[in-house]
C-alpha cells in the first residue's frame, strides 16, 4: 500500500512538471499582441466635393512630415473652348477687362490643392487660376476672373475637429448655399445655372459643423458675397434618408446693410465685381432632394431670394423664385449624359411704374428658362465633355437682355472641356 501511494505521488509530480513545462513553452504565443501603428497616407479624401461624373483622384500625392502628419497634394488641370450667340453688352465689362466674346479658348482650371485631412487639426487650400462660367452671364478670361473674383487663393481654411460630432473651421470657404459647386470639374455641367447666379460662391468667416447618424448641419458667420465685412449668417441642414436618398435645406441672410462699393482701388474693383450691391443685401433659402444610386443622379431643388429696399443704394427691392433639376445617367464606366433644366422669375412689372423692382435678372418682372445637356467621357482621372445650353428670356427691360444692344431674348452656347484631376 505504501509503495502504491508512493508511485501515484511520483506520477502526479511528473504530470504537473510536464504541464508546467508545456505552459512555459507556450508563453510567447500567449503574450499580448503589439499595438498596431497607423498606416501613413490612408485618410479618406472627400474635399473638394465632386458632382459624381468626374472623379476625384483616390490616391493623391502624400507627404508625411514628422510631428505634423500626412499632407495630401492634388489638383485639377483643364482647358475649354466655347462659342455663343448674342454675347452681352460691352458696358457690362469691368474697367480694363475685355468684353464678353462670341468665342474663346482658355484655361478652365489650373489649380493645386493642399490639405491635411486627419487628426484634430486639419486644413485645406486651393491655389491657381480658374473659370466660373454662368448661363446668361458674361464670360471673361480665366486670369481676369481669377483677379476679379476670389484671387489666386480662392479657398484657404483651417479646421479643428473637437470630437466625432463637432468641428469648427475658419478662413475662405465655399458657401453652404445652393446645389451646384464653384468650379467646372466639380459639377455635372460645365456652366453654372441661372439659380447659381443668385447665390454666393466663396465667403470668408467662421463655420461650425455637427454630424450624428443621418443628420448633419453647418452654420456660419461670413461676409456673404465676398464683401470683406462679416455681415451674413448662413446655414445648411441635411438628412440622409438612406444610402440613395438625401434631403436638405440651406440659406442665409445679411444682418446689416453693406454699402462700401468703392471701385477706386483694384481691391475695391474686385469686391465690386464679386459683390453685387443687390445680392450682398439679400436673403436666400433653398430646399433640395438628391437621389444617387448606381448610374443615376437626380437633384431637384427650389430657391427663393429677397433683396431689401435700400435708399442709400437706390434699391427698390425685389424677389426671385426659381426651380431646377440636375440629372445624370452613366451608360458605362466611361460615358455619362448629364442635363439641367431650370426656370426663374423676379418680381415687379416692366410697364407699371408703381410696381418697379430692382433688376436681379433682366429687368423688373423678367424671367428666364434654361436647358443644358452635357455628354461626358471619363478615362480614369481624365475627362472630355461637350455641352449645349440655351437660355430664353421673357419680359426683359430693353438694354438688359442679350446682344450688344441688350435687346435679344435668347442665347445658345456650345462648349468643349478636357483635362484631369490629380
Amino acid at each position: 500500500m505504501t509503495i502504491r501511494m508512493t508511485l501515484l505521488a511520483a506520477a502526479a509530480t511528473i504530470a504537473t512538471l510536464a504541464t508546467s513545462q508545456a505552459f512555459a513553452a507556450d508563453l510567447p504565443s500567449r503574450a499580448p499582441a503589439p499595438v498596431p501603428v497607423p498606416e501613413s497616407c490612408k485618410a479618406a479624401i472627400t474635399f473638394p466635393s465632386m458632382g459624381g461624373v468626374i472623379k476625384q483622384n483616390p490616391n493623391p500625392a502624400c507627404l508625411t512630415l514628422g510631428g505634423f502628419g500626412d499632407i495630401y497634394v492634388g489638383g485639377a488641370v483643364s482647358g475649354y473652348f466655347y462659342t455663343q450667340t448674342n454675347q452681352l453688352p460691352t458696358a457690362l465689362a469691368p474697367p480694363g477687362i475685355a468684353a464678353d466674346r462670341g468665342a474663346r479658348a482658355d484655361i478652365s482650371n489650373l489649380m493645386t490643392f493642399i490639405q491635411k485631412a486627419d487628426g484634430p487639426f486639419q486644413f485645406y487650400a486651393a491655389f491657381g487660376a480658374y473659370t466660373i462660367p454662368g448661363l446668361g452671364a458674361p464670360i471673361y478670361s480665366a486670369f481676369d476672373q481669377t483677379s476679379l473674383l476670389y484671387s489666386p487663393a480662392p479657398i484657404a481654411f483651417g479646421k479643428y475637429v473637437i470630437n466625432d460630432d463637432w468641428s469648427i473651421q475658419g478662413g475662405r470657404m465655399p458657401t453652404l448655399i445652393g446645389s451646384e459647386l464653384p468650379f467646372t470639374f466639380q459639377n455635372l455641367n460645365i456652366s453654372r445655372g441661372l439659380l447659381f447666379n443668385q447665390e454666393n460662391v466663396i465667403n470668408q468667416g467662421v463655420q461650425i459643423n455637427w454630424a450624428n447618424g443621418p443628420w448633419s448641419a453647418s452654420f456660419a458667420a461670413t461676409d456673404g458675397f465676398y464683401s470683406g465685412e462679416i455681415n451674413w449668417v448662413t446655414g445648411a441642414i441635411v438628412y440622409k434618408i438612406d444610402d440613395a436618398n438625401t434631403i436638405g435645406i440651406n440659406g442665409g441672410t445679411h444682418f446689416t446693410s453693406y454699402t462700401n462699393f468703392d471701385s477706386s482701388t483694384s481691391r475695391g474693383l474686385r469686391y465690386q465685381y464679386a459683390t453685387p450691391a443687390t445680392l450682398q443685401n439679400s436673403s436666400i433659402i433653398s430646399a433640395n432632394y438628391t437621389y444617387a444610386a448606381g448610374p443615376v443622379i437626380v437633384t431637384p431643388y427650389i430657391q427663393y431670394t429677397n433683396v431689401e429696399s435700400n435708399g442709400i443704394l437706390n434699391l427698390a427691392g425685389a424677389e426671385t423664385f426659381g426651380g431646377a433639376i440636375l440629372a445624370s445617367y452613366a451608360f458605362s464606366d466611361t460615358f455619362a449624359l448629364a442635363g439641367r433644366f431650370e426656370y426663374i422669375t423676379q418680381s415687379g412689372s416692366r410697364t407699371n411704374p408703381f410696381q418697379q423692382a430692382t433688376s436681379v435678372l433682366y429687368g423688373s418682372g423678367s424671367s428666364a428658362l434654361s436647358f443644358t445637356v452635357t455628354p461626358t467621357f471619363t478615362f480614369d482621372r481624365y475627362f472630355l465633355r461637350g455641352e449645349f445650353s440655351t437660355v430664353q428670356l421673357y419680359d426683359i427691360t430693353p438694354g438688359l437682355g442679350f446682344g450688344r444692344s441688350g435687346l435679344k431674348t435668347s442665347q445658345e452656347r456650345y462648349m468643349i472641356e478636357t483635362g484631369l484631376t490629380f
